[in-house]
């Protein structure tokens, strides 16, 4: 019986990473280890973070393309959304409902990690 996953995110700078999902995006430092490989949490959910950087090229081709590194189903999509804007995270696309029927909103980081928060309903009153 599966009960989680973790992601694992390659970032080019392990330092700013942390601090940007701890500081913008709400999230608890869980671990590093030998300043390469970090772990951060929220809600119960974790992600890992490598430092590994990807090609100037790759990174490119995914932003002109709009491609999601993760795709996340929350409650509360517009309270997030507020939440982590207040906060100063780089929102790339706004909070609207979209064309398949869920509101999402979607933010990059600085190290080029694209996510998605979501709420799969067409009621505005379940977002």
């Amino acid at each position: 019986m599966l009960t989680s996953i973790s992601p694992q995110f390659l970032v080019d700078d392990l330092d700013a990473a942390v601090s940007y999902y701890r500081d913008k995006l709400g999230f608890t430092l869980e671990f590093t280890y030998e300043s390469f490989y970090a772990s951060v949490s929220r809600d119960g959910l974790s992600i890992h973070l490598e430092h590994a950087p990807k090609a100037a090229e790759d990174r490119a081709h995914r932003r002109e393309n709009e491609h999601l590194d993760a795709y996340v189903v929350v409650k509360g999509v517009r309270e997030l959304h507020e939440e982590v804007q207040a906060r100063g995270a780089r929102i790339t696309k706004p909070i609207g409902e979209r064309p398949w029927g869920s509101w999402t909103s979607t933010s990059r980081t600085p190290t080029d990690i694209s996510c998605a928060s979501a709420r799969v309903r067409r009621d505005p009153r379940q977002i």
